[in-house]
């Protein structure tokens, strides 16, 4: 059976969300993951749905949200083995915000094998915070990555940490 990827990003407003499950759903596709979120007032949804009937029934049911303002694509996956195993760590990143942290943080963990599965980001008024959760190779040393991190990072004001995280909740 088909896993049809679907996202949609665009201008908030209520009942996105019921709209495009309930779509998935008249189509006979079962929702299997899915992200939600507002950046900065604008809605951002990716799914994945297990769609027998493949991606133009979803497409068709989907259309009037896209003339609502509503940026939507939707790409049939292939399917593949999921569960990636190893080390399960999680990076916070805090300070005051400046251009390069993602991307020194992310080059840093990249470099020892580390699989970004979830990251999130947010400015505040006073700081700017990552949060990810990366799988490393099993035998990953933690604490060599830390140190580097605290050297790349120094030079940009923000203070970074890498701890093991069991407690993955999904």
């Amino acid at each position: 059976m088909p896993l049809l990827a679907v996202t949609v990003v665009g201008h908030d407003r209520p009942g996105i969300v019921a709209e495009v499950t309930e779509a998935v759903s008249e189509v006979g596709g079962n929702l299997e993951d899915s992200s939600m979120t507002l950046l900065r007032g604008h809605f951002a949804m990716t799914l994945i749905a297990d769609v027998p009937a493949g991606p133009e029934p979803l497409r068709v049911r989907l259309v009037d949200l896209a003339r609502e303002d509503l940026s939507v694509s939707i790409l049939a996956l292939p399917q593949e083995p999921t569960g990636e195993s190893g080390l399960l760590a999680r990076l916070s990143v805090h300070g005051a915000d400046r251009p390069g942290i993602v991307s020194t943080a992310t080059a840093t963990v990249a470099r020892y094998g580390g699989n970004i599965v979830d990251l999130a980001t947010r400015l505040g008024s006073e700081m700017y915070v990552l949060i990810a959760e990366v799988i490393f190779p099993a035998n990953t040393d933690l604490v060599k990555i830390n140190d580097e991190l605290a050297t790349v990072m120094n030079p940009l004001g923000v203070q970074a940490s890498l701890q093991p995280d069991d407690e993955d909740l999904f």
